[in-house]
């Protein structure tokens, strides 16, 4: 079967593009929005709404096989792509992206995948964008899918050689800063793995010494226990410190080890993973801190695990934070690793080597790269996905469960007809 068109329509995401470094160098909030002038090339103002591209393929049999394109919350920041807007790179896939499908047959996944992962943009002698690359090949998993009758999961399982998960992938539920209203939410809904927290700022939400979160850690305990519907919802609390201890302790990391040791104490009898405790400033120096800390924290018998976010970006980056087990877990963050071919390859590279997968991504996405995420989770088994698009709890939570459960049901049926 061959694709007959490529079809782009422009979209809005779940959330909002962020000038971070406008934010960093003061811009302040005023309600939905933010005070200040703009720092990133490409940004009109500190925050302005997220877009998106779908990218549809109009395949020989009258089906429509379709992925969405989208860009994480801070766009153009710490070395990405710049800023997505659909007018600028609609032009661009319709020029470059369009004639490496259409009219070509539809082959296996990887070899739709490597059309487009291995092209480079005439226009900029790299890669391209790694938003481009997300939505492109969201839309040939899905045709590849629709070409023979399968599910977007079942065809992932059997290209990568792995098993579908017969049970509902953990999930991982973000609150933004309305964080005790919506740990509510999380709480009744009986969330996996909650609250994330949006720790970013170390005076005005970390607090001197970290007493805000310690704050907050023991009323979430308190809550979780005394409104959850039975002992037997027992849920991870994991939290993102966006590298604010490393300010606060002035990067000792005995002092975040006792830190990150009294949190766990705070949080018990629930697991607690604290997600980018520190930020060094680079690469390799945030591997190295990450690994002396995740040694300091095992000799002192501290059950809390460390997730790797800052400097772990790309499918490389991934690779060489496990060999050196920079953390216990890695976040996966989905559109920055490009075709969704890279986060397949970490969710397996991460189990093969003994680090957890979080299969993440970012709150400015789609309903449909959610979904497709979705699938990719229940043919990979990572220890727990993201909850997505947004930071409304309700939405994103719902669009990643609904389809993982669709997908149990379906595999379970077609296993008998």
């Amino acid at each position: 079967m061959k694709i007959k068109k490529l079809i782009c329509s422009p979209g809005k995401t779940g959330f909002y593009f962020d000038d971070q470094l406008a934010i960093k160098k003061g811009a302040e909030n005023d309600g939905a929005f933010y005070k200040g002038d703009t720092a990133t090339p490409g940004f009109k103002s500190v925050r302005q709404a997220g877009e998106s591209i779908s990218i549809i393929f109009a395949l020989e049999n009258g089906a429509f096989a379709f992925g969405d394109c989208a860009a994480v919350q801070y766009s153009g920041a710490g070395g990405r792509d710049p800023l997505f807007l659909a007018e600028n790179f609609i032009p661009v896939i319709e020029k470059e992206i369009a004639p490496l499908f259409e009219g070509k047959e539809i082959g296996t996944f990887k070899e739709m995948c490597n059309r487009i992962e291995n092209t480079i943009n005439p226009n900029t002698g790299k890669q391209f964008h790694t938003a481009i690359r997300y939505g492109v090949t969201q839309a040939c998993l899905d045709a590849v899918a629709k070409s023979r009758s399968l599910l977007m999961a079942q065809v992932i399982a059997e290209e990568y050689g792995t098993k579908l998960s017969e049970t509902v992938i953990p999930i991982f539920s973000q609150s933004g800063d309305d964080r005790y209203l919506n740990a509510d939410k999380m709480i009744m809904k009986r969330a996996d793995v909650l609250p994330h927290a949006l720790f970013n700022h170390p005076e005005n939400k970390v607090g001197a010494n970290g007493q805000k979160v310690k704050k907050y850690l023991s009323w979430l305990r308190d809550r979780i226990i005394s409104m959850r519907p039975d002992s037997s919802y027992n849920p991870v609390i994991h939290i993102d410190l966006y590298g604010t201890l490393s300010i606060i302790f002035n990067n000792d990391l005995d002092l975040i080890t006792n830190y990150i040791g009294e949190l766990e104490q705070i949080t018990s009898p629930f697991l607690l993973r604290v997600e980018g405790p520190v930020d060094m400033g680079d690469k390799k120096p945030q591997m190295e801190a990450l690994q002396i800390l995740r040694s300091k924290i095992e000799e002192k018998g501290i059950s809390a695990e460390l997730v790797a976010d800052e400097w772990c970006n790309t499918l490389q980056d991934i690779i060489d934070f496990c060999k050196m087990k920079a953390g216990h877990m890695m976040q996966i963050k989905t559109p920055d690793l490009g075709g969704i071919n890279n986060s397949i390859e970490a969710v397996l590279y991460c189990k093969e080597h003994g680090i957890g997968a979080y299969l993440g991504g970012t709150c400015n996405e789609t309903s449909r790269s959610a979904e497709i995420c979705a699938h990719i989770a229940m043919a990979t088994q990572p220890d727990q996905i993201l909850a997505k698009p947004g930071m409304g709890v309700d939405e994103g939570y719902m669009i990643v469960y609904n389809e993982i459960n669709r997908i149990l049901a379906i595999h379970s049926a077609t296993k008998t007809l």
